[in-house]
C-alpha cells in the first residue's frame, strides 16, 4: 500500500506520520459489530473478503519501513493471541499522533518517552487492580449459564497479586521499575465451576463461535477425563476444516483430526478403513529441493548429480524415497509443510496416504502418542521413526456435491472412535466459500480468549470500563502533578494519551450504530465527570456499550451478557506492544533528523 497519498511533512518525523496514517485502517474494524468488505486487486482483478484489519493489512502492498513493521507486529501478535489486533494498530496510531503532538509543542524526545512509559504504567496498574478472578465469575455464574453445562478443569496456574514481576517495554528498550504485571503462580485447586457465562463474557459478539470453542472444549475435557493428571483444555489441540457450500447452521465439532481430500486421497482412505496404520510424520516439505531453515549448503564442491536437469533430479529423489515409504511400509505420510505432485501422485499410487500442511502442535500430538519420531526430511526415515495405531475413516462423502474435495477423513491417531489424545476439530461452513478464514478467525480468537482466561485466572471489566478507568485515572494524575520526578511535560503527555484512549473508545461506540461520534464523546465526558464527583473509589464504570444498546431499544442478535469481559493478558500486551513501536519509530525518525552517533550529546537522543 501505498501512503504518498498522506500530506507528509518531510521535515517532520515522516515514520510517526505514516504510522498515523496507516493507523486509520482500523477504524471500520473496531468493536464487536464487524462487517465484511471486498478488497480488490487492480492488476489481477482478484477479490478478497474480509472483516478485520489484520486481512485487510495483508491483501495490501506495503511499501514504507513504518507500514512493513507494523505488519510484521501484527503477524507476530496474532499468532500468538488470535485477537487484539485492530485495538493494537488504532492505538499504534493514536499514541504516535500522541508522540507527534508532543514534539509539535516542543517536548523533548527523553521526556516523551519518560511520560509515555510512565503514563503505559499507570495504566497497568489500573488493570491489576481491576482484575476479577476467574472463581468470582464462575460462582456468580452457576446456574446462570442455562447453556453450557460445561466444568472444564483450570490449568494449574493462578493469578497472585501479591507476587509481581517487571516487565519490559521490548527488548529494544530498557527496564522500567514501575511496570509490572502479575505473575501467573501455581494454584491450589485448579477445577473451575460453572464456565459458560465467562464464555459468554468473552464472545465479544461473536456468539456462534463461542459455542463452538466450549463444544470444542468440552468434547476435549470428556475424552480426557480418565486422565486427571492434565485438567483445563489445550487449544493447540484444536484444528480446524473449512466446508464450502454448506449453510453455516451446520458447522460442528468432531473429535480426532478432520482433513479435506480429494478423490485419491478419499479413494486410499476407504481402502484403509479399519486398518491400523504405520505412520511417518515429516516436519519440512515432502520436495527434493526443500531445505530447512538456516540451511547454509557447502561451498567450492561440485557434485555430478549437479550436472543432472533440475527435474532429472526430482525424479531421482521421488523415486529413492518412495522406495524408501515402500520398504517401511508406511501408510500414512503427515507433513507439515506441502509436497511435490510428482510424490503425492507415486504415493497414492503405491496406496499411501499423503496430508499435507498439518500444524506443527498437531504433529507433536501424533509423534507422542504414535511413538512416531518426527524428521525434517523424508530421506531420514527409518523404521524406528515409524508410529502405529492410527486409524482413518470417512467422516463425510462430499462426492455428491461436485466440489474439488472428494470426502472429509477423521485421522484418529490411538485407534480410538475419535478424540484420541484430545484432539478436536471444529468444522466450519459456509455457502460463502469467501467468508470462511472470517469464520475461522472469530473461532480461534474465541477459543484462544478462553485459553488465556484460565491461564491468567482473571478477567478485566468489560464493554469500556478498563479504558475509562484509565483516562480517568491518567487525567486525575495529570491535573494533580504527581509522578515522574522532573518531568514537568508529565500533564500534557498523560492528557494526550488518555485523548488516544477517549478515541478508541468512542470509536467503537459508534461502530456499533447506535451512536454518533458527539453522542459517543458526550456519554464519555459525563461518565468522567460523574466519576468526579463520587468519594468511593470502587470502579464503578458502567458498561457503556451495553447503556447504549438498552437506551437506543435495539435487539441485539443475542441477548446481551450479564457482564462483558477482556483478557488481561491480550489488553496489556496490545497496550504494550502499541507503545513499543511508537518509540521505535520515533527512535528512528529521531535519528534520522539529527543524525544519529553524530548527536549524542543532544539532550534528545535517546539510547535504546
Amino acid at each position: 500500500m501505498m501512503l504518498e497519498s498522506t500530506v507528509l511533512n518531510n521535515r517532520q518525523h515522516v515514520g510517526l506520520q505514516q504510522l498515523s496514517a496507516l493507523a486509520e485502517l482500523s477504524r471500520s474494524s473496531l468493536g464487536p459489530c464487524k462487517s465484511f468488505k471486498f478488497v480488490q486487486d487492480d492488476s489481477t482483478g482478484e477479490s478478497a473478503l474480509v472483516c478485520s484489519c489484520y486481512r485487510i493489512l495483508e491483501t495490501l502492498e506495503l511499501s514504507c519501513p513504518a507500514a512493513q513493521l507494523v505488519c510484521e507486529t501484527l503477524q507476530a501478535h496474532q499468532k500468538v493471541f488470535h485477537s487484539g489486533s485492530g485495538c493494537l494498530l488504532f492505538l499504534m496510531g493514536a499514541w504516535s499522533r500522541t508522540a507527534l503532538r508532543c514534539l509539535q509543542d516542543g517536548i523533548p524526545v527523553t521526556h516523551i518517552v519518560s511520560a509515555m512509559s510512565e503514563g503505559m504504567d499507570v495504566c497497568t496498574d489500573v488493570c491489576r487492580s481491576s482484575t476479577v478472578s476467574i472463581e468470582a465469575v464462575c460462582q456468580v455464574s452457576s446456574g446462570a449459564a442455562e447453556d453450557s453445562g460445561l466444568a472444564p478443569q483450570a490449568d494449574g496456574t493462578a493469578l497472585d497479586m501479591r507476587a509481581r514481576r517487571k516487565v519490559k517495554l521490548s527488548r529494544h528498550f530498557s527496564e522500567t521499575n514501575s511496570g509490572s504485571v502479575s505473575r501467573v503462580t501455581q494454584a491450589v485447586e485448579p477445577r473451575l465451576p460453572e464456565f459458560g457465562l465467562v464464555a459468554q463474557g468473552l464472545s465479544h459478539g461473536c456468539g456462534d463461535s463461542m459455542r463452538l470453542a466450549l463444544q470444542a472444549v468440552q468434547m476435549q475435557s470428556e475424552a480426557k477425563r480418565a486422565d486427571m493428571s492434565r485438567p483445563g483444555f489445550d487449544v493447540t489441540k484444536f484444528l480446524t476444516c473449512l466446508l464450502p457450500g454448506v449453510p453455516e447452521e451446520h458447522a460442528c465439532v468432531v473429535g480426532g483430526c478432520v482433513v479435506l481430500l480429494p478423490a485419491e486421497g478419499a479413494l486410499i482412505a476407504q481402502r484403509l478403513k479399519g486398518k491400523t496404520l504405520q505412520v511417518a510424520v515429516v516436519t519440512g516439505d515432502l520436495s527434493h529441493d526443500f531445505r530447512h531453515l538456516g540451511f547454509n549448503g557447502p561451498t567450492g564442491i561440485q557434485r555430478v548429480t549437479d550436472r543432472l536437469s533440475s527435474s532429472g533430479r526430482e525424479d531421482d529423489w521421488v523415486e529413492r524415497v518412495s522406495a524408501l515409504l515402500l520398504n517401511l511400509g508406511v501408510d500414512l505420510i503427515l507433513i507439515g509443510g506441502s509436497a511435490c505432485e510428482k510424490m503425492v501422485d507415486l504415493c497414492w499410487r503405491h496406496q499411501i496416504l499423503v496430508v499435507e500442511k498439518v500444524r506443527a502442535s498437531i504433529l507433536r500430538t501424533f509423534a507422542s502418542l504414535t511413538g512416531a519420531v518426527a524428521v525434517t526430511y523424508a530421506t531420514q526415515l527409518s523404521r524406528r521413526c515409524l508410529g502405529s495405531g492410527v486409524k482413518v475413516w470417512i467422516w463425510r462423502d462430499l462426492s455428491g456435491h461436485q466440489r474439488k474435495p472428494a470426502a472429509a477423513v477423521n485421522i484418529c491417531p490411538g485407534g480410538g472412535g475419535g478424540g484420541g489424545g484430545g484432539l478436536v476439530t471444529v468444522v466450519l461452513t459456509s455457502s460463502v466459500h469467501g467468508k470462511l478464514p472470517s469464520l475461522e478467525e472469530r473461532f480461534w480468537a474465541c477459543a484462544y480468549r478462553l485459553h488465556y482466561a484460565l491461564q491468567d485466572r482473571a478477567l478485566l471489566p468489560g464493554a469500556g470500563r478498563t479504558e475509562m478507568l484509565c483516562i480517568h485515572r491518567l487525567l486525575k494524575l495529570g491535573a494533580e502533578g504527581r509522578g515522574g520526578a522532573g518531568n514537568r511535560y508529565r500533564a500534557a503527555v498523560f492528557q494526550l494519551m488518555a485523548d488516544g484512549l477517549i478515541d478508541y473508545f468512542t470509536t467503537v461506540m459508534v461502530n456499533t450504530g447506535r451512536c454518533s461520534v458527539v453522542h459517543a464523546r458526550t456519554l464519555v465526558n459525563q461518565q468522567l465527570q460523574n466519576r468526579d464527583q463520587q468519594t468511593d473509589s470502587a470502579p464503578n464504570f458502567p458498561q457503556l456499550l451495553l447503556e447504549g444498546e438498552r437506551q437506543e431499544g435495539i435487539r441485539p442478535e443475542e441477548p446481551p451478557a450479564r457482564e462483558v469481559y477482556d483478557n488481561l493478558s491480550v489488553k496489556l500486551e496490545v497496550w504494550r506492544k502499541a507503545l513499543d513501536v511508537v518509540f521505535l519509530i520515533l527512535q528512528t525518525d529521531t535519528e534520522i533528523l539529527t543524525g544519529g552517533g553524530q548527536h549524542s550529546d543532544s539532550t534528545d537522543s535517546l539510547l535504546l
